[in-house]
């Protein structure tokens, strides 16, 4: 079997096939295929619910899956909005997949209709696959030989025409999603001390606190943030602490200790995964701690010159699903 005759790129006037090229756009995505930016081909119900849906104007990485066509891809472009109309469901419940496809018929293999105009296409479509099983994810698990992307799923009620949000779940990809991941530590240098008290929230430990800077296009934050030796003191103690980066509160880890009045130390771990909201991308961010103390135990909770804080922060791009 003979190469290729024809490398990308080569002078001279050779002529260069398809092939390579959709060879050179699978390099460039690293072998993956689906959305480029996070916001990209976001499937929308119409702002007055209607038998449409709306996918948003974006870019996206196709894998060529035609016979023969081993590190093949196609980079695909929306400009604008496409409106795709939804059939209206009987007196049964439907689940419609709402999909990018190429209907290339020139591939080898391929048995989709030539296009009116070979010059313009057009070539790629949003396209519904229309009674899926609810559990379907992905266009592969219905359709493995087609060149297409999973955008959507549309989960119909019976006697229904008008879509709205709450019946689309977004199941987009990302086809090179970033990621930024920081330590933080802190090291309290004097004993700093929550007594039990008054069944409210505090800002402790003053100690757990970082300036961090969010990236433009970070749509979770990842915080795990570890107490290594929080001490504890006088009696039993029980109280919750939570994480605060920004306006966004974590959840509650409790802390439950009927150790008696001795001095203890213990390891308490906070974690926590957020979406981030567009105003606080690119911005920059305080992350901190609050305490609760309950009334009903009277042991105290301290940091000081053997307790270590970290925060380990990561911030993920993935598919966007903040309304814009």
């Amino acid at each position: 079997m003979a190469w290729d005759s024809v490398p990308w790129f080569t002078e001279g006037g050779a002529e260069h096939s398809s092939e390579v090229a959709r060879l050179l756009a699978y390099a460039a995505f690293g072998g993956a295929q689906g959305i480029v930016g996070s916001g990209d081909l976001a499937v929308r119900a119409l702002s007055s619910p209607a038998a449409q849906v709306q996918v948003r104007p974006g870019a996206c990485a196709i894998i060529n899956r035609a016979a023969g066509s081993t590190y093949q891809a196609y980079a695909g472009r929306l400009p604008t909005s496409d409106t795709v109309n939804i059939p209206a469901t009987g007196t049964s419940a439907r689940s419609d997949l709402i999909v990018a496809r190429v209907e290339n018929p020139y591939s080898y293999g391929e048995t989709w209709p030539n296009p009116s105009d070979p010059v313009v296409g057009p070539y790629i479509f949003t396209r519904i696959i229309s009674g899926v099983a609810k559990t379907v994810t992905n266009v592969r698990q219905v359709r493995p030989n087609d060149s297409a992307i999973t955008l959507a799923r549309i989960d119909i009620p019976a006697n229904t025409s008008a879509i709205t949000q709450a019946m689309i779940k977004d199941l987009r990809d990302m086809v090179s999603p970033r990621r930024e991941r920081v330590l933080y530590t802190a090291f309290p240098g004097t004993l700093s001390t929550l007594a039990y008290s008054d069944n409210k929230w505090h800002n402790w430990p003053g100690a757990a606190n970082w300036d961090i800077d969010v990236p433009s296009w970070a749509t979770r934050a990842k915080l795990v943030m570890t107490f290594a030796g929080l001490r504890m003191t006088r009696s039993d103690v029980y109280a919750r602490m939570q994480s605060k980066f920004g306006s966004l509160l974590g959840q509650d880890t409790y802390i439950d200790d009927d150790s008696g009045n001795g001095t203890r130390r213990s390891t308490i771990v906070l974690a926590d995964n957020f979406a981030v909201p567009s105003s606080m991308r690119g911005t920059t961010q305080t992350l901190s701690v609050q305490t609760y103390m309950y009334r009903s135990e009277t042991g105290d909770v301290s940091v000081d010159a053997g307790t270590s804080i970290v925060a380990d922060v990561e911030f993920v791009e993935s598919p966007d699903e903040e309304e814009v």
